[in-house]
């Protein structure tokens, strides 16, 4: 049993900043615009909430100095994501093209300003933010085990983040134009709606999740940060494609795809697969190969937003 509690928390960690950042990623698609710079987005969020707890860890800690971080993190993913909303929408650049160049700056501007700062690349923090029992709830059987204990205050927050993007999505007035952006902007642009502006608001949701996520992504796996989300943003992706652009397809897409990462971090603390003398390089393959599969059966049924990708000239017809 204790197996199995190690199993689905360890699956948290990894489910919930994939969760949270492909749902940015859904907002920014549904608007019509592309954004494959996840991984730098989340890159440069965890970057600035991680320098932050460095630089506060003798004044702060615990869960205001998280709270305080998820601010920075978001803010910092907002930010990266109105330079791709602008090359994408303004100028519009192959939406492609505009995230990998993100992608590319995000690490080299982390390496950069690390060095700068504290004349070394790797920031390292003190995690005090793990929660070991929610006061009373810790104590329901079963239940307080798999997400009472040994917890944080994230996991909470990505489940937080799904509700409120089902409703904003499938229950507000801002949600229905959005998704008409994505699939007819010539349409909803008849209608009154400023197709930009929607444009501009999903990707900066996407921004503003992605930077979140990687924060996210960070705290519960290590203590420290060297520029590098390990190509989870890129993860993400395969986690909206897989999850059809559907917040609660999402969610399962992310729990297959965390048990998958899990298995390839934590084979050693599970007796069964160590003992089967397997290479471990095999199960750090695990994810990408599942990744692939997944892709290669799925993707010929996907349904993108039809006008996800398009640069929307408002004067055409």
């Amino acid at each position: 049993m204790n197996t199995l509690y190690f199993l689905f928390q360890q699956t948290m960690f990894f489910t919930i900043p994939l969760l949270i950042v492909a749902l940015g990623g859904m907002f920014s698609e549904r608007s019509g615009i592309v954004n494959i710079a996840l991984e730098g987005i989340m890159t440069v969020g965890a970057f600035c909430s991680i320098l932050f707890i460095n630089m506060t860890q003798d004044v702060l800690s615990g869960q205001v100095q998280l709270i305080l971080a998820v601010l920075i993190a978001a803010l910092a993913g907002v930010i990266v994501s109105l330079f791709h909303a602008y090359a994408s929408i303004n100028m519009k650049a192959d939406q492609t093209i505009s995230g990998t160049a993100i992608n590319i700056f995000a690490p080299a501007f982390a390496i950069y300003t690390a060095r700068l700062i504290q004349d070394v690349q790797q920031i390292s923090f003190n995690n005090t933010f793990r929660i070991a029992k929610v006061p009373v709830l810790g104590d329901i059987p079963v239940i307080g085990d798999l997400f009472f204990k040994n917890t944080y205050i994230t996991t909470y927050m990505g489940f937080a983040i799904l509700v409120i993007a089902y409703i904003v999505l499938y229950k507000t007035r801002f949600g229905l134009r959005l998704r008409a952006c994505g699939e007819h902007p010539q349409a909803a642009d008849s209608v009154g709606v400023n197709v930009y502006k929607m444009q501009y608001a999903g990707v900066m949701i996407s921004g503003l999740l992605g930077g979140i996520g990687g924060l996210v992504f960070v705290v519960p796996t290590s203590t420290n940060f060297n520029a590098t989300v390990a190509g989870y943003g890129f993860l993400a992706l395969a986690v909206l494609i897989f999850g059809q652009w559907k917040p609660m397809r999402i969610l399962y897409a992310s729990l297959f795809f965390g048990l998958m990462k899990t298995i390839a971090a934590s084979y050693s603390g599970i007796e069964l697969l160590k003992n089967l003398g397997i290479p471990n390089d095999f199960y750090k393959m695990v994810p990408y190969i599942a990744t692939l599969i997944v892709l290669a059966f799925t993707s010929k049924k996907s349904q993108a937003p039809r006008a996800s990708g398009v640069p929307y000239d408002k004067g055409a017809r």
